[in-house]
């Protein structure tokens, strides 16, 4: 004899292929329990079991106070976490490709000069990078390292991961990181680097980093692809 699954899993496979086929759009609220018991013809509670059965699944969430709503496939950028960009998507087991736009030896601005430490005259290397996710761009990142620092630094060094070629080539211990999360409407030349078809807000991280004893040793400007990108902080109660 065949067996027939509970009511609640059932309802459940009817919601999941809402999302499946884009009915329930990701990051939008899903009708009220009262409206899916209308809809599929169940009771309250056996709604509840349907909706707890998906958030299990990652398919949806709450949030208290305001409802449940579709999962959205968006990376995590932990702001709490000292991880590089190529840390963060190897984590996730995702092929990164970094393209260096630009490589060169400058004499930085006033307030780059100040923030890393730096005497009058000296260099630093400036470096844009675009970024990838498989065939998408996801970040551009500008970076200031000092010359005096980094003296060997490569353009194919710095189609790797940076703060690899720091702690494993260099043998520097990195200590910290100070950030600047800012969101803002992107100029044309970015909006055109993350490939965006319109000028939607996004996210901009300005931050230096210190190593052990101190010395900063760049900083950065990173312009994040919103649309793909949550910021997630963990705050805890002292």
């Amino acid at each position: 004899m065949k067996s027939v699954s509970p009511l609640y899993k059932q309802i459940a496979n009817q919601m999941k292929n809402e999302i499946t086929k884009e009915t329930w759009m990701k990051g939008e609220a899903i009708p009220t329990e009262a409206r899916l018991a209308e809809i599929y013809g169940g009771s309250r509670v056996t709604i509840r079991q349907a909706i707890k059965l998906l958030v299990q699944e990652g398919l949806l969430y709450k949030i208290q106070g305001s409802g449940t709503y579709v999962s959205e496939n968006k990376f995590e950028h932990n702001i709490y976490s000292l991880k590089g960009f190529t840390e963060e998507m190897h984590a996730l087991e995702k092929e990164t490709k970094n393209k260096v736009l630009t490589f060169s030896l400058i004499q930085p601005e006033e307030r780059i000069r100040q923030i890393l430490g730096l005497a009058e005259g000296e260099d630093v290397f400036f470096v844009r990078r675009q970024r990838w996710v498989e065939k998408t761009p996801l970040v551009v990142e500008d970076t200031y390292l000092p010359v005096k620092l980094f003296p060997d630094l490569s353009y194919e060094i710095m189609r790797g991961s940076k703060y690899e070629y720091i702690e494993k080539t260099k043998l520097m211990k990195i200590k910290e990181s100070f950030q600047e999360v800012l969101p803002l409407l992107p100029n044309k030349e970015i909006l055109d680097l993350l490939k965006l078809k319109e000028a939607i807000p996004i996210i901009k991280v300005q931050l230096f980093s210190k190593l052990m004893d101190d010395t900063p040793f760049e900083y950065t400007e990173i312009y994040f692809k919103s649309d793909e990108y949550k910021f997630t902080i963990v705050a805890s109660r002292q």
